[in-house]
């Protein structure tokens, strides 16, 4: 309950123990590339509220009490999330495009992450699930 009392924030949805960590099979790597994320965007705003929401997201346990893995090099054109599902483990590629200019404070904040479907099994799950909903 905890983590889903609005304001909801995605980030701590994630990464919490009791969010999204232990359903995601790749989380050091998943974890490393949303901190990293983090990181970046506390270092252009200098926003204490992204500060102290990076600094408890990094005091959440990671499995095996192992570090992180390191943000893979090509992290800033696609992140792999493995995500354990009743349908089997799901793999999703997220993509992140960041809208802006350097004058517009506004748009510069806004990044719209994106995942589509990283193989055929992810793909026919989510057109048999988006049939079961319509």
């Amino acid at each position: 309950p905890e983590v889903l009392t609005p304001p909801l924030n995605v980030l701590r949805l994630s990464l919490h123990p009791q969010g999204l960590a232990p359903r995601i099979v790749n989380l050091p790597a998943w974890r490393a590339h949303l901190l990293h994320r983090l990181r970046l965007q506390v270092h252009a705003s200098g926003d204490p509220v992204l500060t102290a929401l990076a600094e408890e997201l990094r005091g959440y346990p990671v499995p095996g009490g192992e570090p992180p893995d390191p943000v893979p090099p090509d992290s800033h054109v696609y992140v792999p999330l493995q995500l354990r599902t009743a349908a089997g483990v799901l793999h999703f590629i997220s993509t992140i495009t960041v809208f802006g200019t350097p004058t517009d404070i506004t748009l510069s904040e806004l990044a719209l992450e994106t995942f589509f479907p990283a193989d055929e099994h992810t793909a026919a799950t989510l057109r048999q699930l988006a049939d079961t909903l319509r």
